[in-house]
């Protein structure tokens, strides 16, 4: 932080959260994968949804005491049938893949997938390959900026 870098924790589908509340007041970013790193297209875990709520507790506990903004990223299987459900479990920010590349028209599965985010949050949120940056306005996100990822 002290050179303007941002931390962030990744939990495998395996990975209890214990190791969360050691280092939780020095993160910006915990990141839940809702599928076994390595190749995309995986079906999403559904435990995922368990650890997201409890991590979305300590997350918000966090938030209160430090006053610090924690966003809570899940990448792996988000999808337009699932999105809502991941977002109710707590998450701010979406990877979604395969979902957004596979489909015909990458740019109606996005709309879907916003208008399916009810969380009342501001966040950058990575869909699709690009970072976006969405704003609730009016009951509905904006689409601020997008920056495709570069490899």
């Amino acid at each position: 932080h002290d050179c303007g870098a941002k931390a962030g924790l990744v939990f495998n589908p395996a990975t209890p959260l214990d190791w969360l509340m050691h280092v939780i007041d020095k993160l910006d970013l915990v990141l839940i994968m809702s599928v076994n790193p390595g190749f995309g297209g995986q079906s999403f875990i559904a435990h995922a949804l368990e650890k997201l709520k409890a991590a979305r507790k300590l997350i918000d506990a966090a938030q209160q005491r430090t006053g610090r903004a924690i966003l809570l990223e899940v990448d792996g299987g988000v999808k337009v049938d699932n999105i809502a459900e991941i977002a109710a479990a707590g998450a701010d920010t979406f990877v979604a893949g395969s979902a957004i590349f596979g489909s015909k028209d990458y740019a109606a599965t996005i709309r879907d997938m916003r208008s399916r985010i009810a969380a009342p949050r501001t966040a950058a949120r990575y869909i699709g390959g690009a970072v976006t940056t969405l704003s609730p306005q009016n009951g509905h996100f904006r689409w601020l900026s997008w920056r495709p990822w570069r490899r």
